[in-house]
């Protein structure tokens, strides 16, 4: 393999100037077919499991060994651009949405405390306890997730763990999707049969104004008491700013055990809310878009070690793991539904929100309704009940529970 790869590379290197750009340019390349493959199947075939796809086969075939590595994203992607990009998902949770959303919250804590304590328990029975430890924090959330347990698997030598916590990253959402739009069906005929029985002709201003707040940014924190001066943050200071929380994070990650990326977390929050940080800080220098790049073809560059024999034998604990860890979502939001009052159906949607997030849910939301409804008046009434509670439930799953689910898991290999 190393030797193929090797002539790949000097074939490359010969014919199309194979070098570090170039190697950027494929990397980009292969990222925007995912994204067309999840435009044309409209978000049911997500653009990260076409790119895993892709990049896969090509490493299996003619892309080099080392391309992220050429391209320089690492090792940017694997520690600057993470930091950064945790720091910055503090910045842009808002505390007075979650507090609106109380019983989405609980709900939701619920479901993941069902997914880790199903999988920990039945999961050792059926499978590698790195597996578990790899694959678990993915699967209740996002990259963050899956990037800090594959490079702590990396770390370990446990390759097979590594490329676990990818694929299960990859290809949670084929679980998510249909099972959010089998519960948003049988919660959107429950709802429009109550509004048509009701004969209510309107919804209200304020239940509109909540699907429209809901996925608003917390409130300007610019006379917060370490606010700077506006003139002062330009895109570099900007930077600098995400960085210093980054770095106190790190330090104080090495000195109480947890890991840095919790506090990374906490301490967005907290340095926003004193306005040391602006809301959604990387949107405003304009650098989200390339460092979430470079952290997404970091995880992407674990697929290299991944070979058929491999795949094939990660294939059936993969789906042990998410049958088992979807059931005992399932049941636990049940039963703290049926405490709270709260309709199942809806609640357990919220849950499954850990298997794709923002902006999936938003998508399915919104499609659902609007296929639903046979008025305007009827999709207002179903975005008004169904939309904000699935967008605080991505931010409790995958922004901020699946962070510090991680945090915790990297310590227990």
């Amino acid at each position: 393999a190393n030797l193929s790869t090797e002539i790949i590379v000097r074939f490359l290197s010969g014919f199309i100037m194979y070098n570090f750009l170039s190697a950027f340019v494929i990397c980009g390349i292969v990222v925007l077919i995912g994204e067309m493959i999840s435009n044309l199947t409209k978000a049911w075939v997500p653009s990260v499991f076409a790119s895993a796809c892709i990049l896969l086969v090509g490493y299996w075939t003619i892309i080099p060994y080392d391309l992220v590595k050429d391209s320089y994203l690492i090792p940017f992607g694997a520690t600057i651009a993470i930091y950064l990009l945790i720091v910055h998902m503090g910045t842009v949770i808002s505390l007075q949405t979650l507090m609106e959303q109380w019983r989405t919250v609980v709900i939701c804590l619920a479901g993941l405390v069902g997914m880790c304590l199903f999988v920990m328990v039945l999961c050792p029975m059926m499978m590698d306890w790195s597996l578990i430890v790899a694959g678990l924090p993915p699967l209740t959330g996002g990259v963050v997730a899956a990037t800090i347990m594959q490079q702590a698997a990396t770390e370990r030598g446990l390759t097979e763990a590594a490329v676990f916590a990818i694929s299960m990253y990859c290809i949670q959402g084929f679980a998510g999707y249909p099972l959010t739009a089998i519960c948003m069906k049988y919660e959107g005929k429950r709802l429009l049969k109550e509004f048509r029985e009701k004969g209510q002709t309107a919804t209200s201003q304020q239940e509109m104004d909540a699907v429209r707040n809901v996925t608003a940014l917390p409130k300007d924190t610019s006379n917060g008491i370490l606010a700077l001066p506006e003139s002062w943050n330009s895109p570099v200071m900007t930077l600098t700013k995400l960085a210093l929380v980054g770095w106190l994070a790190s330090l104080v990650g090495g000195w109480t055990g947890i890991s840095g990326a919790v506090w990374a977390l906490v301490f967005g929050v907290i340095f926003c809310t004193l306005g040391f940080l602006e809301t959604d800080a990387l949107h405003r220098c304009n650098s989200f878009n390339i460092l979430m790049f470079a952290l997404t073809m970091f995880v992407f560059d674990g697929l290299k070690d991944c070979t058929p024999e491999m795949l094939v034998e990660i294939a059936v604990p993969m789906v042990e793991m998410i049958v088992i860890g979807v059931l005992g979502m399932g049941i636990f939001a049940f039963v703290i539904a049926k405490v709270l009052k709260q309709s199942f159906a809806l609640s357990f949607a919220n849950s499954l929100t850990a298997l794709y997030g923002f902006p999936f849910n938003a998508i399915i939301t919104e499609a659902t309704c609007k296929a639903m409804a046979k008025t305007k008046e009827e999709n207002e009434y179903l975005m008004s009940k169904m939309f904000p509670s699935m967008i605080v439930g991505g931010f409790v799953t995958v922004t901020i529970t699946s962070v510090i689910i991680a945090g915790f898991f990297v310590n227990l290999f």
